[in-house]
């Protein structure tokens, strides 16, 4: 049970906020609740959804990349919430539900390419307390990646530090469709809702 319900749509007042929301239904099948129980400050979740805005969908990285990294740093952090977000969202670009469900012997597997790994190394390490991000993990990703690629992929992590923490502090509820996709993606090794459920 969530510490804070979610505020209804029919409650939002601000028209810009609203059509974000809208935005989010749109694509991802549903309005996070977690940004529905932010919207009781509605500086902050403006701010929020610029910053998710800047960092998942700007930039050159490929979105797949991105959305995995940030799956990474959920399973290092143990949010349950945010991994079945980045579930839902890893497939929406494009990730097989294979794929999603290799992500933690990515090392091993052959559908990751070696960017990929580099990437995904980064965010298993850099999500962990304390933070076991080394010179060798960037000397790594300065192989596939330039230095703004590399901005994109910390921010990515940094990003899911804030939502992992806000989502597993709050028990945000998790919404069906997140539910279904993460049963069916990460269910098989052993995912579950948890308090979130």
């Amino acid at each position: 049970m969530p510490h804070l319900a979610p505020v209804p749509l029919s409650e939002v007042q601000d028209e810009d906020i609203r059509q974000r929301f809208e935005h989010y239904r749109n694509t991802r099948g549903f309005t996070p609740n977690s940004i529905m129980t932010m919207v009781r400050r509605p500086q902050i979740v403006r701010a929020f959804m610029a910053l998710n805005q800047a960092v998942l969908y700007e930039g050159t990285v490929p979105h797949e990349t991105k959305m995995l990294v940030s799956l990474a740093s959920s399973y290092a952090s143990g949010c349950l919430y945010c991994q079945s977000h980045m579930a839902n969202l890893s497939s929406i670009y494009k990730a097989s539900d294979e794929k999603i469900a290799a992500l933690w012997n990515f090392e091993e597997s052959e559908l990751f390419t070696p960017a990929e790994r580099a990437a995904v190394r980064l965010a298993l390490k850099a999500a962990k307390q304390p933070n076991e991000a080394t010179q060798a993990d960037f000397d790594a990703l300065k192989e596939h990646f330039d230095d703004g690629q590399i901005v994109e992929i910390v921010a990515s992590i940094a990003l899911f530090g804030y939502l992992n923490r806000w989502n597993d502090t709050m028990a945000t509820e998790l919404e069906p469709l997140a539910v279904e996709v993460a049963e069916r993606t990460i269910g098989p090794v052993g995912w579950e809702p948890g308090k979130h459920g």
